[in-house]
């Protein structure tokens, strides 16, 4: 499809969504209910806010010779690629930090740490492979010196966080479907694991060919910390665990986990920056879940499902290839990636198939949110997307195309600009913003 008839089949969505969305008391000072209308695009020539912070950005691969999920050819990254990002958004190439599938980063509160999986699956035996890494961040260089790594004690780890207090990281083990805990040492390595939570699953699943079983696809706490959120795309849920921190264990909660609808798929999720939201993106389904957000009691109440694709889209549900479960084929779509803005008010996820990064406002009063565009993003696959935390530029990893794309955010409208750079770089995937460069 040419560039402008894509552009153009996208504005045609309708805004007249679902509106079951319900009056929440947030403190936000804000009140924003405009009309529901489609914002003009963002071109570079506008305002972005004041330049960015220089700072390390940190980019994570499925590394040679093995191939990403659902990717074409052997891979030939090499690890964990380190850029200086410039104030316009640019980025450089300064190291190249070898790892082995480096697809998922977390840098802890100071900077001085990264943590990345390394998602591996099973050796010849049968024995899982799957490890956690840590390393520790030069504050000048932004350079990756290498401190230990730990067995995941399950295969494919795809995700990991950070505890807030900063002692502790959770992993995901997606082909396991268990969630590893583990202290985090005073050097910043990885300390011995200390529990793993086993998901139920689901039975055989609603999707036999993706849901045969429990998927670990995300852990993360709340913006509070007072819980611990473990994503399972084979079960369909999003399981409500709480945490002991004196003995780092995990168990379910009172309101052990929120269901999504059956097939759905959910793979990640994001908190809104008040702590009385939460946004899953279903993979397989294409859509969002909005739901308003108790964190006394942990529990969530739905508010709102929306597509992440265009009204009449052409773009299906896959029939999922059980050889090669990553591979989106021609005319289908998943979703890979959702974050939310620093200022709480737009939230992004990434449509692989569509090849395109869609755009919502978020109602301020509601909570509810609905799309304003979407926008090519010049490349095949993009499966990780993050902000920069000043919230000026978004950063998408084409994982098919060897290619980095950074557009430019708009801070009226939160569209995106044209593309403001095209970075050659194998397999990118995940990204972490690092030190500032003073």
């Amino acid at each position: 499809m040419e560039n402008a008839d894509f552009e153009s089949s996208f504005v045609k969505a309708s805004m007249s969504r679902r509106g079951l969305v319900k009056c929440l008391s947030f403190s936000l000072g804000i009140a924003s209910i405009a009309p529901a209308v489609f914002l003009k695009k963002a071109n570079a020539t506008q305002a972005i806010g004041k330049p960015s912070m220089a700072r390390f950005v940190y980019v994570g691969t499925y590394s040679a010779p093995n191939f990403a999920p659902g990717g074409k050819v052997p891979s030939t990254a090499e690890g964990i690629y380190v850029y200086k990002m410039e104030q316009d958004g640019s980025l450089s190439l300064m190291q190249v930090m070898p790892a082995e599938n480096p697809s998922f980063l977390e840098i802890d509160q100071s900077k001085s740490c990264l943590y990345a999986v390394n998602e591996l699956g099973q050796d010849s035996a049968g024995k899982p492979m799957g490890r956690v890494s840590s390393y520790k961040i030069d504050q000048k260089s932004g350079e990756l010196t290498f401190i230990n790594t730990e067995p995941t004690n399950g295969s494919w780890p795809c995700h990991l966080a950070l505890h807030p207090s900063g002692k502790f990281l959770f992993a995901a083990n997606y082909g396991s479907g268990s969630f590893p805990v583990y202290p985090i040492l005073e050097d910043g390595s990885i300390g011995k694991v200390t529990d793993i939570f086993q998901s139920a699953g689901n039975g055989l699943g609603a999707d036999e060919s993706r849901q045969g079983g429990p998927h670990a696809h995300m852990v993360l706490t709340n913006p509070g910390g007072e819980h611990v959120y473990g994503v399972d795309l084979g079960a369909d849920k999003v399981l409500a665990l709480d945490f002991d921190e004196s003995t780092g264990q995990l168990s379910p909660n009172s309101v052990p986990y929120l269901t999504t609808a059956s097939g759905s798929g959910p793979r990640h999720m994001v908190f809104h920056p008040n702590d009385q939201l939460a946004y899953v993106l279903n993979e397989l389904s294409s859509s969002i879940d909005v739901f308003e957000f108790n964190s006394e009691r942990g529990s969530f109440t739905w508010v709102q499902t929306e597509s992440t694709l265009p009204v009449n889209s052409q773009f299906g549900r896959p029939d999922f290839d059980p050889e090669n479960p990553g591979k989106v084929p021609e005319g289908s779509n998943t979703t890979a990636e959702i974050r939310i803005h620093p200022s709480g008010k737009w939230l992004y996820a990434t449509n692989r198939g569509m090849n395109a990064i869609v755009v919502f406002k978020v109602n301020l009063m509601t909570g509810g949110i609905s799309a304003i565009e979407w926008k090519d993003t010049l490349g095949e696959i993009p499966r990780g997307m993050n902000i920069d935390p000043e919230g000026d530029y978004l950063y998408v990893g084409n994982q098919n195309s060897d290619l980095i794309s950074v557009f430019g955010i708009d801070q009226s409208t939160g569209g995106l600009t044209e593309s403001l750079h095209e970075i050659n770089s194998p397999v990118p995937v995940d990204f972490a913003f690092g030190p500032i460069i003073t």
